[in-house]
């Protein structure tokens, strides 16, 4: 779909970011700035703690927004959400909804509420389809964060049937990228695995003066959470700041958007791959009693080309390439 050049007046708005020094925020920032947009306000969870209601009031006094992007969460991956889903329930649905009430009464132009594709059904079918989000409940790992998340859409919905709000809803798959949480406590998939294999290819360089040649030395084996079975749509971030940001500019219904990048690979294939990146040649230990998650996911992302121009450019290969130079460079920083 082909838009006119005539671009959106960010010189001439206030832009608030929640989560804007975060991972996804900081390249929703950039690409702000790059735009044109001279007064972005960035909240950082230091100082606005948006659990509390009087923060969330205390940001909208202080940055006093046209434009709302909120990406302020909780988040982590299998493993973190199973140890936490209360707390990932409760920081994440009142974050929100505080957010959009406060905005509603600071009179905002506009509120962006980012979602997650957690917030679909377990069985959802495959490419999940926007008109698909209520046809079950999500898969039980992150239910509780889906869900949360979720709640954004019936307020956005709420609001704009009787205040008039314009708030839309996108559904971003898994993001990816520089950047990116590289903790192995709340990691996501792909930082994890790339931890996993450049360490143990740092482990195996460390021990060559054991040995007559680095040839002679083994890899350390890493392991895997579940079957490598699940299928798994990745997002790289930078995309996904755009299709944002394309949203916020051209975006003005009801209805949820997804933001994908339209493909699907499944765990073992996304570990064959990012281990010939790292050329890590070691053994993979597959953990089978820990959780898949989700058996399948990937979007239908037709709606956010039709409905705003959006369309991923950065491939899976591509992205892991420079995922993995990034965390090279800065891990120890």
């Amino acid at each position: 779909m082909e838009y006119s050049l005539e671009k959106y007046p960010w010189a001439n708005k206030r832009a608030l970011v929640t989560g804007g020094a975060g991972f996804l925020g900081s390249f929703i920032v950039e690409k702000l700035k790059a735009r044109g947009c001279k007064d972005i306000f960035v909240s950082r969870s230091k100082d606005y703690n948006l659990v509390e209601n009087g923060a969330c009031k205390r940001l909208y006094k202080d940055a006093r927004p046209d434009i709302v992007v909120h990406l302020a969460a909780k988040v982590g991956g299998i493993g973190a959400n199973r140890l936490h889903p209360g707390r990932f329930f409760y920081d994440n649905l009142m974050m929100g909804v505080q957010m959009m009430e406060e905005g509603r009464l600071a009179g905002i132009e506009k509120f962006v509420a980012i979602g997650t594709i957690c917030a679909y059904p377990k069985f959802t079918p495959v490419p999940f389809k926007e008109e698909d989000l209520w046809n079950g409940y999500p898969e039980e790992t992150n239910a509780p964060y889906g869900l949360a998340k979720k709640m954004l859409l019936v307020q956005a919905r709420a609001y704009r049937q009787e205040y008039g709000l314009n708030t839309i809803y996108l559904l971003p798959v898994n993001l990816y990228g520089p950047g990116d949480n590289f903790d192995l406590e709340s990691a996501h998939v792909i930082p994890a695995l790339i931890r996993k294999c450049v360490e143990a290819q740092e482990k195996r360089c460390a021990g060559k003066g054991f040995k007559k040649s680095i040839s002679d030395l083994e890899f350390p084996a890493i392991t895997v959470w579940g079957t490598g079975k699940p299928t798994r749509e990745f997002l790289y971030v930078e995309d996904a700041a755009e299709g944002i940001l394309l949203a916020a500019e051209r975006y003005n219904k009801p209805d949820p958007v997804n933001l994908g990048a339209g493909f699907e690979i499944s765990i073992k294939d996304l570990v064959k791959l990012i281990t010939g990146l790292v050329n890590f040649e070691g053994k993979i230990i597959w953990d089978t009693s820990r959780p898949d998650g989700q058996p399948r996911r990937m979007l239908d992302t037709s709606k956010a080309y039709k409905e705003f121009g959006f369309k991923a450019k950065i491939d899976l290969k591509e992205g892991l390439k420079r995922t993995i130079q990034w965390y090279k460079e800065n891990r120890g920083i």
